[in-house]
């Protein structure tokens, strides 16, 4: 879907943050939106507006005709909801959904802290983490990709939001060397890669950096 810099539903981005995944999401519900651009080597994020907005100083940061939404796997859930019912989130009669919040949830809640915790080599107590074992994490995504031979999502055929937010998250980690690279893994994560919508937001993404002259160091 075009950007449309007149539209009431807003993504406050920087490419080298999680709005990058925002893009992604905003391009699969196939919604009008506009993107605003976050210095943050200006510290924009600190600001009053945005402050305002997330008093975390983070983006990505979503408005959508003055709702405000943070956190990256919560704007996914709500595009679904909103913009996709039954196509990008199973319908409210559909129990699929059970699975569906599961595997949302799973990325910022279990996935991304045991990645993180066991690349700083933490001391961490299974039974009090709300991850437990590294191990387990890793094997019970493995076993969610292997038990749907019909398809390469999380529940089978079906393209999800929720393969959105955890397949991001195992694609950054991935990238960075944070997570045990698996067949299963890098199959997934490439048919995600695969798919226009996160082709045209990797597009957008590239122009961004082009036009404020970013790099990483």
């Amino acid at each position: 879907m075009p950007i449309n810099n007149d539209a009431s539903l807003v993504l406050y981005h920087h490419p080298f943050t999680r709005a990058g995944t925002a893009l992604i999401m905003l391009e699969e519900a196939n919604c009008e939106y506009a993107l605003r651009y976050v210095d943050l080597s200006k510290g924009e994020h600190k600001q009053a507006d945005r402050l305002t907005d997330n008093p975390m100083g983070k983006v990505p940061i979503l408005v959508d005709d003055g709702q405000v939404v943070t956190e990256s796997a919560a704007i996914g859930l709500y595009l679904a909801d909103r913009y996709a019912p039954g196509v990008l989130a199973p319908a409210l009669n559909n129990p699929a959904r059970g699975s569906y919040f599961r595997w949302a949830c799973f990325a910022p809640s279990v996935l991304e802290p045991a990645a993180y915790a066991e690349s700083k080599k933490w001391d961490v107590t299974a039974s009090s983490a709300g991850w437990g074992r590294y191990a387990d994490v890793l094997d019970t995504i493995s076993a969610a990709l292997a038990q749907n031979p019909s398809g390469p999502w999380l529940l089978g055929e079906k393209f999800l939001m929720s393969d959105v937010i955890l397949g991001a998250t195992l694609q950054f980690l991935i990238m960075f060397k944070m997570v045990e690279v698996r067949p299963e893994f890098t199959a997934y994560v490439e048919a995600l890669a695969a798919r226009p919508a996160v082709i045209r937001a990797k597009a957008i993404n590239e122009a961004v950096i082009a036009q404020q002259g970013l790099g990483r160091k």
